[in-house]
């Protein structure tokens, strides 16, 4: 995996403070991990003139599937970014037994002693290895998780997890990078695509462009125990991401969830063999607005436990990305103004919620708020 994005992040530390967890000796809920209803819907309450009650999960509407292979599939994946923000694949390339295997590995890593597991921590200045989630520190309630960041070669951490075993998992997760690569590629080639944008108009993104050019990405592996308290406690804070696009893959165990603007928390059930797909606010700037970031959240089980593995894409780190230049004009004025992955990613480091905001330099003409003006994460 690139190495520059872990140079990125490492410009722009967020330290916490907190202490990692064991989870399997706390057998109630300590009040440090108890969230309210406020907690838990405070994120969005400003984003909506009726907001949704608190809590819950109002799932009358879902995350549109699509399968790839479906001829139709640019067409539809170009509606499910403009209404969702979010969409699920089928059809998508990855071969189950890859993602077997990678969910085989993380759940290996995330059953290792906890003192193993703090041999390979996360640096207070670094972005790879083992923690809490990097969105903590905003927050003054902890989250029932723990998880894994690889951004470069993971080799000298997983040479602390597995002395023995290390060159195996490091072939497994390069594999997985190589294979999540192309699909990003893939899909970022048809979310652009529906809009009227090709690779000529965002050269960077070319498969085919060099090495030193090429896009960035990241791996995030979390778990999330099963709580004693599900209804106290929150798995991962509503956030969106910093990214293009995020590739998720859950396992069969449900606990994602995505806010849909004037409907509520809607959740994202695991279909086997699917990826989920989340638009991120650089793809929200490249589409100037007309693809929202999706705010998403992970809510926490009684009796079973949850894996998640996020695929992190975005583009050069420092290649400015702003509105494409197609999609502007007299009544399309660009909403923010250009910026690299890079400095963005101090931004969100500084501003959180409001990063998207912070970089906006035009309000919509039609008078409605932005879905991005209130975010998290």
């Amino acid at each position: 995996m690139p190495s520059r994005l872990a140079d990125a992040f490492r410009s722009h530390a967020v330290h916490i403070h907190h202490k990692h967890p064991d989870f399997s000796s706390l057998q109630e809920l300590p009040d440090s991990y108890k969230w309210t209803h406020l907690d838990h819907d405070d994120d969005h309450h400003h984003r909506s003139p009726s907001p949704p009650p608190p809590g819950g999960d109002h799932s009358s509407e879902s995350v549109p599937v699509i399968d790839l292979s479906d001829p139709n599939a640019l067409e539809n994946i170009g509606h499910a970014c403009k209404k969702w923000g979010v969409l699920q694949v089928r059809n998508h390339g990855i071969s189950s037994t890859l993602l077997d295997k990678i969910e085989a590995a993380s759940r290996n890593l995330f059953s290792l002693p906890i003192q193993q597991k703090l041999n390979a921590a996360r640096s207070p200045d670094g972005v790879s290895g083992y923690g809490l989630a990097r969105i903590s520190s905003f927050f003054s309630k902890l989250m029932w998780s723990e998880g894994f960041t690889i951004a470069g070669s993971p080799l000298d951490h997983f040479r602390q997890l597995w002395p023995q075993d290390f060159a195996k998992y490091c072939d497994i997760v390069e594999e997985y990078d190589k294979e999540m690569q192309k699909l990003s590629r893939r899909l970022l080639c048809l979310m652009l695509g529906s809009l009227g944008i090709t690779m000529e108009d965002v050269k960077w993104a070319d498969p085919k462009a060099e090495p030193k050019d090429s896009c960035c990405s990241a791996l995030q592996m979390n778990y999330y125990p099963a709580c004693p308290d599900p209804d106290q406690a929150m798995g991962l804070a509503a956030h969106t991401d910093s990214t293009l696009i995020t590739i998720l893959y859950q396992n069969s165990t449900s606990g994602l969830q995505v806010l849909r603007e004037g409907i509520g928390w809607v959740t994202v059930p695991p279909i086997p063999g699917a990826l989920v797909i989340n638009v991120g606010d650089l793809l929200h700037i490249l589409s100037n607005g007309l693809y929202p970031s999706v705010l998403h959240r992970a809510v926490v089980n009684r009796i079973k436990d949850r894996l998640s593995i996020a695929y992190l894409y975005g583009p050069p780190s420092s290649i400015q990305i702003s509105p494409i230049p197609k999609l502007l004009g007299p009544s399309q004025p660009p909403l923010y103004r250009s910026i690299t992955w890079n400095e963005y990613l101090g931004t969100k480091a500084k501003h959180f919620n409001k990063a998207l905001s912070s970089v906006r330099v035009c309000a919509p003409l039609n008078g409605l708020a932005d879905v991005n003006e209130i975010i998290v994460g």
